[in-house]
């Protein structure tokens, strides 16, 4: 289970930084991952990073502005949000993929995904 928290109402170019916490002991064997899903579009992917914590990577749209990192002690990924722009206004969800083969793929692909936090909403006002 997933449990994502941090969301709220932050003006253009302020900082969030998004929580999720996992339960279960094999949070630390996993990739972890950011989607997000603003109105009317198509949940995109953000970022991902793997079990141990090196190469994270991101979508373009928030590579330089957006940190993924995480605390396997804690059970815990978090995203750090800099530089925030309204178009980064949306439903930011973790997600978490249980495959070994092919993770670094499948954890940006929305339909590969074995788990995903309930969501929580960012809204940048400009």
């Amino acid at each position: 289970q997933l449990q994502a928290s941090g969301g709220g109402l932050v003006q253009v170019g302020g900082s969030l930084r998004l929580s999720c916490a996992a339960s279960g002991r094999t949070f630390s064997s996993f990739f972890m991952g950011w989607f997000r899903q603003a109105p009317g579009k198509e949940r995109e992917f953000v970022a991902a990073i793997s079990w141990s914590g090196g190469s994270p990577y991101y979508a373009d749209s928030v590579k330089g502005r957006f940190t993924i990192s995480r605390d396997n002690a804690k059970n815990t990924v978090y995203l750090q949000m800099n530089s925030l722009k309204p178009e980064d206004t949306a439903v930011y969800y973790c997600a978490q993929s249980t495959y070994y083969s092919g993770a670094y793929y499948r954890i940006q692909n929305p339909d590969e995904i074995n788990y995903w936090g309930q969501g929580t909403l960012v809204t940048v006002s400009s």
